[in-house]
């Protein structure tokens, strides 16, 4: 089942304009993709920027979403993504398992990523 924070990172993510996905991730997110541990919006924007200039037109999907913990003030959730795109004009597609925890802001009660970890 989908909750709001999950759709919104997800749809942001879709964008392929980090603006956009800045808008749901905390300050201090901590993120590991690939077996990288990245902190820091500005290192975060840089992956997102190679992955989205590396694999063209990727649409980015979660499945069999589980939340683990479902509060007031922080949600956790696992799930499968799914991806698809173009490299070298060839499609593309894989999947991995995800796990994501949002905090909810006290000043604006809005829900931010502060830690994603993608693997195979």
């Amino acid at each position: 089942m989908f909750k709001q924070p999950l759709k919104s990172i997800i749809d942001a993510t879709n964008t392929h304009n980090f603006d956009e996905v800045k808008k749901y991730v905390h300050k201090d997110a901590f993120y590991i993709f690939s077996g990288q541990m990245l902190t820091g919006l500005e290192t975060i924007r840089a992956y997102f920027e190679k992955t989205w200039d590396t694999i063209k037109n990727e649409e980015y999907w979660a499945t069999d979403v589980t939340w683990l913990h479902d509060g007031n003030t922080s949600k956790t959730c696992v799930y499968q993504y799914n991806y698809r795109g173009y490299v070298d004009g060839k499609i593309i597609e894989g999947h991995g398992q995800a796990t994501n925890v949002f905090v909810k802001c006290e000043q604006t009660k809005d829900w931010l990523l502060i830690h994603e970890h993608l693997s195979k």
